[in-house]
């Protein structure tokens, strides 16, 4: 008995290694948290598009939007780990959504694994044209003689562009009102139909409106000049030195996913990520290009986990 149960537990192991050397043999999902028209769906589709090629199989981007990508995070937590659903997440979903959400339903720290960072990049705050400030020094007068009318969108609570904002309220000591929308492209297009007055947005879904004009840049939210805006100043250098707000996608799957099916996605996505087409494609939305190991990720997610969970405490965001 024992002899037939070790020889059947070979074959399992031997069939488990059939499979992953096999993999993928069908399509692969690339699940995003917002919806179509940010940064998080644009670096997606361009990343996707080679995957696919390399790959020899379909990588589809699936948009789950909601809850500043939270809907998604949780989806990929509980997905099977088979390594044929992956998520490209946020700092929002990994290192904010538990310092402010009483039940969340995943802890990304033990419900994730990390295969790679894929984009680093500092947001842009943009205003409505009627907007009477053309500085960040304008903008933050206008709130303080306004307090609690200006308005300002995000992709979502708890995302990058709140988190931005949040930060310069309390280095700027001024009184404006976060609008969370259900992703990047929506956020501008409430601020381009009036509902707001700013929106901390990122490069890939502002970057068209700011070249033509219908929406004005004031500052960036990362410690140096964006290559994509080099004439916008920082907020850093607009009066608050030390403001630093940098926004990231990573690329995570579910936390028992087989260690070769983990490194045959992380070279891959190095591989396009590396890729001059690809980084310049990504640049042109503002994005820049930034893999790392699986070890580097994780721990750029335990420091960003920590800063993160101080802001909120002290700004004191909670969602429930």
């Amino acid at each position: 008995m024992r002899r037939a149960m070790l020889a059947a537990l070979g074959l399992l192991a031997a069939a488990g290694a059939w499979a992953q050397d096999g993999y993928p043999n069908r399509a692969i999902v690339m699940v995003v948290g917002f919806a179509p028209g940010g940064g998080t769906d644009t670096a997606a589709r361009i990343i996707a598009k080679r995957l696919t090629e390399q790959m020899g199989q379909s990588v589809v981007v699936e948009n789950k939007a909601g809850a500043g990508g939270n809907i998604a995070t949780d989806y990929v937590a509980k997905a099977p780990p088979d390594g044929y659903t992956i998520l490209l997440a946020s700092v929002g979903s990994l290192t904010v959504a538990p310092h402010i959400v009483s039940n969340l339903p995943y802890d990304p720290r033990r419900d994730l694994a990390p295969i790679t960072m894929a984009v680093v990049f500092g947001n842009v705050l943009v205003v409505h044209p009627s907007v009477p400030a053309n500085t960040l020094a304008e903008f933050v007068k206008l709130a303080r003689d306004n307090p609690g009318t200006v308005t300002y969108g995000s992709s979502g609570i708890g995302g990058a562009g709140h988190l931005a904002g949040e930060l310069l309220r309390a280095m700027a000591k001024i009184d404006i009102v976060h609008v969370p929308y259900r992703g990047g492209g929506p956020a501008v297009r409430g601020l381009l139909g009036g509902e707001i007055m700013a929106v901390f947005a990122t490069p890939a879904s502002a970057g068209g409106q700011i070249k033509a004009g219908r929406v004005r840049a004031l500052a960036t939210t990362s410690a140096q000049r964006s290559s994509y805006v080099p004439d916008v100043p920082t907020v850093a250098e607009s009066g608050y030195p030390g403001y630093d707000a940098t926004n990231w996608y990573a690329y995570v799957a579910p936390v028992r996913t087989p260690r070769p099916i983990l490194d045959r996605l992380h070279a891959e996505l190095v591989k396009t990520l590396n890729a001059a087409d690809i980084r310049e494609q990504l640049h042109h939305h503002g994005l820049e290009a930034q893999p790392s190991s699986s070890e580097e990720l994780a721990r750029h997610i335990d420091r960003e986990y920590a800063t993160w969970g101080r802001v909120v405490k002290e700004a004191g965001i909670r969602v429930n």
